[in-house]
């Protein structure tokens, strides 16, 4: 079995989460979903005390047994609690037995103390991970810190939002994000099932941390957030996430941005396989028009590349110079821009629509792919 609780709190390999709401379904329903998860890889498991109502004996008994079921698979529980959980189930946070007792990993605290408090919790005698809530923007974990806390079990996670329009903007998630990632703790966002029928709350317009994700396909909303580098744990927020989902997403590239591309129907088999089979990187010396992988002129420098698919570029397509531009014959490069075609740029294909915006994103020096769209 993977020793994920060493994963989670340093920097160990990327991981993908489901979320549990055990109120919400029967007990047989989420272990069914479990099995499915951690049979693609799914190694993390977010669920929610705060949303606990009615018998919570009853409730709790049910949990119990869920996330018994989830730890047997090999997958880490994380639940969220608030200090409104800690008066109802007369917890003290100087004990957390209860939470060891109940059969998860860790504790997220989406509300939290004063700093003192979750630093004395780092140190309970479980290896329970105090997960903090990254979503604030306050200095909330540079004060947890200044108490000297145990930095081994400390993992942050941002919020997710299901009221449309109230997810969190690019520039504040990118600014939360830095500031735990820059102190190296573990961290996580959440990402919207389109399938999935509930969360923990009646409103259910998806369930994402990025508001621009909302009506994304899941799988876009992996990448863009494993792409940023600040995030090494993407979970779904809401359940239940389909089978193809789940496939799609643990098929992802979590190292690299991989691209899905429509190609140009008719390319030669060398353009397909500079499309396809290279590793590309954005040169250093960035243009405002094109992202240029210059890699395979060097390498197909004597091969003779015929002007044959010219159109007017768009943002988005997928360039390949013809030998009509002598020593950028064999250049792949990406549209920035919309931009007119000298004649001589062969436009051998296009990223797909909706992961257009992510090429954005892409960096000096940053290496992605590319894929065929099925």
């Amino acid at each position: 079995m993977v020793d994920i609780d060493k994963n989670l709190g340093g920097m160990g390999m990327r991981q993908l989460g489901i979320s549990i709401y055990p109120e919400q379904a029967a007990v047989e329903e989420h272990k069914e979903y479990l099995s499915l998860a951690a049979q693609y890889g799914f190694a993390r498991v977010f669920s929610c005390l705060i949303s606990v109502k009615g018998n919570k004996e009853q409730v709790l008994k049910g949990f119990q047994e869920i996330m018994g079921h989830g730890r047997s698979l090999g997958m880490e529980i994380i639940a969220d609690v608030s200090p409104e959980v800690f008066e109802d189930f007369n917890i003290s946070y100087g004990d957390l037995k209860f939470f060891k007792d109940l059969g998860v990993s860790g504790i997220r605290l989406d509300l939290g103390f004063s700093g003192m408090e979750e630093s004395i919790m780092t140190f309970n005698p479980y290896g329970l991970k105090i997960e903090l809530n990254m979503s604030s923007g306050t200095k909330y974990v540079d004060n947890i810190l200044t108490y000297h806390p145990n930095k081994e079990n400390i993992i942050g996670c941002h919020n997710f939002y299901p009221h449309r329009y109230t997810g969190l903007s690019r520039e504040h998630f990118t600014k939360c994000s830095k500031q735990f990632k820059d102190y190296g703790i573990r961290t996580a966002a959440f990402v919207s099932s389109k399938e999935a029928a509930f969360g923990p709350w009646p409103l259910n317009e998806g369930l994402c941390t990025l508001e621009e994700h909302r009506n994304l396909p899941i799988e876009v909303q992996g990448k863009d957030l494993f792409h940023t580098g600040l995030i090494d744990d993407v979970i779904i927020a809401n359940a239940f996430a389909s089978e193809d989902e789940l496939r799609t997403l643990s098929e992802l590239n979590k190292e690299m941005l991989t691209l899905r591309a429509v190609l140009t129907e008719g390319i030669s088999n060398i353009e397909r396989k500079i499309i396809l089979d290279e590793v590309h990187f954005n040169r250093g010396d960035v243009s405002d028009y094109m992202i240029r992988s210059t890699q395979s002129r060097v390498k197909y420098k004597n091969h003779h590349f015929e002007a044959t698919h010219i159109r007017p570029i768009r943002r988005g397509d997928i360039l390949i110079e013809s030998s009509l531009y002598d020593r950028y014959a064999g250049e792949l490069q990406v549209a920035l821009k919309d931009m007119d075609n000298s004649g001589k740029t062969n436009v051998v294909g296009r990223i797909a629509e909706e992961e257009i915006y992510l090429i954005d994103k892409i960096e000096p020096w940053h290496k992605f792919k590319f894929a065929v769209k099925k």
